[in-house]
This record gives C-alpha cells, sequence and structure tokens, in this order.
C-alpha cells in the first residue's frame, strides 16, 4: 500500500516542478533582446508510478501516479530554418558585397555628371574647337592648357581613387579571413566545453546558441556544412553534440575541414597571390602545401571581395571587376595620350615650334592614367596650325579635337587591343557595363536579401522570445505552483487529523 505521505511528496514534486519552469520563464524574459538566444522550455515528464512492476507488487486497481518531474531543459530551434537561413546568408554575404564595390566604382566615376571625365572630354573639345577658329588668341590657348591639365586630371583621380579602393578591399579581404579564422577558434573552444559537460547528463542550452550564433556568423562569410558529433557517456537524448564544420566549393563538396568537432582542432585559412597581386589560391594551415583555385568557392563575403579584388581564373587569366576596369581606363589613356601627342607632332606652335608632344609620353600601358602629365609649358607651343600653313592656321586643331571623337580605327598611332569606337565611345561603354553590372547585381542582392529576411522571420517565429506569451506562461506556472502549495495544505490537515484526532471517540 502507498505511504502515509504519498500525496505530499506528489504535491511537492509539483512545487518543485512548476518552480523549475517560472525560473526558466524568467531565463527566456531577462534574454529577450540577446543576440542569438533561442527560448527555452521544461519538459514536464509524469514520475514513475506506484507499485513499480514486480511478483511482489501490492494488488491495487491500476497504478498510482506519484506525481510530475522536470526531465529536461531544451531550447526550442528549426533546424531546417536554421540550414536554410545559413544557405540565404551566405549568398546574402557574396551579393552585398559585390553590390558595395560596384557602388563604391559608380561614386568614383560619378557618371553622367558635370564633374567626371566625359564632361573634361566635352570641355577639352570645345576649347580646341575655339582655338581652331583663333589660333592666335593667347587666352584661347590658355584655357586649352589648362583643360588639357583638367582631363589629366580626371584620368589620374579615377585611376588613384579606383586603385585607393582596390587597396582597401586588400585589407576587407585580410580582415574577413582573421574573422573566418577566428570564428573557428571559438567555434572549436565551444566544442570542447561541450564536450566535457554533455557526457555528464547536462545540456548546455547557452553554449549551443553561442556556437549557432557563431555559425550564422560564418555563413556570411564562407559556404560551410554542419556535421554533429555526439558525445559519449551518459548524454542526455537532446544533447546536440559537437560541430564539424567543413567550407564547401561551388558543388557542394567539402574543400577543406575548419572546425574538427572530435579531435578539437581550428583549421586556418590564408590566401597566396601573384607577382602581379591578383589572389591566386586559398590555403589552410593544416593542410600545407594544397593550395584551392579561386574558382572552385561558392559565394560568401570573402568570394564576393576576392572577384572584385582580382584574381587568377582556373584558366591562368587575372580578372575581377576594380583590375579590369584600371585595365580598361589605362588603354583608354594610353591611346589617347599617344594619338593626340601624334597629331600634335604634326602641327606647329604659334612660335613655329614643332615636333612636340603635348602630354609627357607614356612607356606602359600600367598605370598609364595615373601617369598623364601635360608636356608643354608655353602656351605658344600649342600646335594649332598645320605645319605647312604657318602660325595663323587653326586645322591642326580641329584634328586635336577629333582624337576624342574618331574611331580608333583611323588612328595614326597603335591603339592598344580591344579597344572600339572612339574615346568617348570607349568610355561611355565602360560607364554603361559598369551600370548595367551594379544593377544586376543589386537586383540579385535585394532577391536574397527578401529570401533571407523572409527565413529569418520564419526562424524567429519559433526560436524567439515572446513576452506575451511568457507572461501567459507566468500565469499558468504560478496558478500550478499555489494549486500544489494549497494540496500540500489539505494533505496536512488529513494528516493532522489522523495523528490527533484518531482514539480520541468516547473521551
Amino acid at each position: 500500500m502507498t505511504s502515509t505521505f504519498h500525496g505530499l511528496e506528489t504535491a511537492r514534486r509539483g512545487m518543485v516542478t512548476q518552480q523549475a519552469a517560472l525560473y526558466v520563464t524568467g531565463h527566456n524574459i531577462a534574454n529577450t533582446n540577446t543576440p542569438g538566444y533561442s527560448r527555452q522550455r521544461v519538459n514536464f515528464e509524469t514520475t514513475i508510478p506506484f507499485p513499480g512492476v514486480g511478483m511482489n507488487a501490492p494488488k491495487i486497481p491500476g497504478h498510482l501516479g506519484t506525481g510530475v518531474t522536470a526531465g529536461s531543459i531544451q531550447r526550442i530551434r528549426d533546424e531546417f530554418a536554421d540550414r536554410q537561413y545559413r544557405d540565404e546568408n551566405n549568398k546574402f554575404g557574396y551579393w552585398n558585397s559585390r553590390a558595395e564595390s560596384l557602388a563604391r566604382m559608380e561614386e568614383i566615376m560619378h557618371e553622367p555628371s558635370t564633374e567626371g571625365l566625359t564632361a573634361s572630354l566635352d570641355e577639352f573639345w570645345k576649347k580646341l574647337q575655339d582655338l581652331a577658329g583663333s589660333p592666335d588668341n593667347t587666352g584661347a590657348r590658355d584655357i586649352v592648357l589648362m583643360q588639357g591639365q583638367a582631363v589629366a586630371d580626371s584620368f589620374k583621380y579615377i585611376s588613384d581613387s579606383l586603385n585607393t579602393v582596390r587597396d582597401n578591399l586588400k585589407s576587407e579581404i585580410d580582415l574577413t579571413k582573421s574573422t573566418i579564422n577566428s570564428i573557428a577558434a571559438q567555434i572549436n573552444g565551444l566544442n570542447r566545453q561541450i564536450g566535457e559537460i554533455e557526457p555528464n547528463g547536462y545540456v548546455p542550452n547557452d553554449l549551443y546558441d553561442e556556437r549557432d550564433r557563431l555559425v550564422d556568423q560564418l555563413s556570411e562569410l564562407v559556404n560551410v556544412k554542419i556535421t554533429v558529433n555526439l558525445s559519449g557517456g551518459n548524454r542526455d537524448e537532446i544533447a546536440i553534440g559537437k560541430y564539424t564544420i567543413d567550407i564547401l566549393d561551388n558543388n557542394g563538396t567539402p574543400i577543406a575541414n575548419l572546425v574538427d568537432g572530435v579531435n578539437y582542432t581550428a583549421n586556418e585559412i590564408d590566401y597566396t597571390t601573384n607577382a602581379n597581386g591578383y589572389v591566386d589560391g586559398i590555403t589552410f594551415v593544416n593542410a600545407p602545401g594544397t593550395t584551392h583555385p579561386i574558382d572552385s568557392f561558392s559565394n560568401g563575403k570573402l568570394k564576393g571581395l576576392i572577384d572584385s579584388y582580382g584574381y587568377v581564373d582556373n584558366a591562368g587569366n587575372e580578372v575581377g571587376e576594380y583590375p579590369n576596369t584600371l585595365e580598361n581606363l589605362d588603354k583608354l589613356a594610353l591611346a589617347f595620350v599617344n594619338e593626340f601627342n601624334a597629331v600634335h607632332r604634326n602641327g606647329s606652335g604659334l612660335n613655329g615650334s614643332t615636333g612636340l608632344d603635348f602630354f609627357t609620353p607614356i612607356a606602359n600601358q600600367k598605370g598609364a592614367a595615373a601617369n598623364i602629365k601635360v608636356a608643354i609649358t608655353d602656351k605658344n607651343d600649342i600646335a594649332a596650325s598645320d605645319i605647312t600653313k604657318g602660325p595663323g592656321d587653326g586645322s591642326n586643331a580641329y584634328k586635336l579635337s577629333e582624337v576624342i571623337t574618331k574611331d580608333f580605327g583611323s588612328y595614326i598611332s597603335t591603339p592598344s587591343a580591344g579597344l572600339s569606337g572612339s574615346v568617348k565611345d570607349f568610355y561611355t561603354g565602360m560607364i554603361g557595363t559598369l551600370g548595367v553590372a551594379a544593377r544586376e547585381t543589386n537586383l540579385r542582392l535585394s532577391q536574397v536579401n527578401y529570401t533571407k529576411e523572409s527565413v529569418e522571420f520564419r526562424r524567429q517565429s519559433v526560436m524567439a522570445v515572446s513576452l506575451d506569451e511568457e507572461m501567459t506562461n507566468i500565469i499558468k506556472f504560478q496558478h500550478a505552483y499555489n494549486a500544489a502549495a494549497r494540496n500540500i495544505t489539505i494533505i496536512d490537515e488529513m494528516l493532522d487529523k489522523i495523528v490527533n484526532g484518531l482514539g480520541t471517540g468516547g473521551r
């Protein structure tokens, strides 16, 4: 038969369990605004009923309940939503870094505007036209000289600004690399703590949350895959285990192990560059001598930054948004300077000078845009006249103005390969290509961001703390606690009657 104090123990268990639920509810409320926190709940379980199974068990009609206990404290999380969020976050990291890089480039090019290179070339063309009409006008010559310097300054400004931003991209790549390595080390440390706690039957929910928060951050930087390694010992069935994290290629195949959840090791990522400064591969400290090509990496902020900065593709070509733009700008600058100088040498100045270069000659294509300088210091040396017609003629000034608008195919000098149209047309094409790339990138970013936010909303609807729900739980658990306490009072009155009231009849 049951103990006299059976009811007291049942009520006590009820009070203790409801009290634990109140404590967990308070923990949820306290962490409402904690980044990465997952709300927790107490899993109530009925205790073993009386009598237990056995041949000598007392014969009573059915099992008699013995109360409730807090079986475990579990965090509420949607694993599928986590995976989907990290996939979208990885795409977001890539397209966001690309969009930011292109936006900086658009700010530098600043077209269409009244201050950009196009405006400087147009103004230079107009001043040369004016000089052609008045070749002996010293004021017009001053203006041509000044406007020529303005064109040189515009080329130099764009080139220097693009190179500055490219250097900043290099710093961002280094910072992203360091962040990846730091996160990997932190996750490895959490794995070690979790691996020491779980075998003892505990469920370290707050450590899980911090680890998942770090994995969310990591997923924006590189594409990763998580494999769970269960702990041994007396682990609870809801214990999650340790994470092994692999970096994936664009086919979803693991490239390298970043965090080993079995051996508690963290790898470090690095990159190599060629002689021209282009990134030519990704390396890992734990795999010395192995270099992974950039083309094999998929998405992530690191890949987006490298795509903008410049890298060596699988075919051995040096590609990248900023290097390609700088190369085209240098081609254009070199072709413009060579042709303008060639035409200028064929004319004569107001003082009879001939064979002079208007701009300082440029030997190499690389860096040409940053090295344009006006060579002439005397305005009378501007060769506005045909060499056969004398100082009063302005026909060569017309030819100089045509350098900006005539097709590269009609140049008397030899333009760089890959140029088409005129100086103005080619630069306009560069601006148009940049605009299309920026628009398509922003469109992809908008699509990815929408999906990411939708998944995050769905994920937060499961894991986030709802104050309304927690307040409801407080009332629910408080009433249950009060009822259990009242139950103890009733049983105490019953026992008092038995202990102090029995055997007093007839006295």
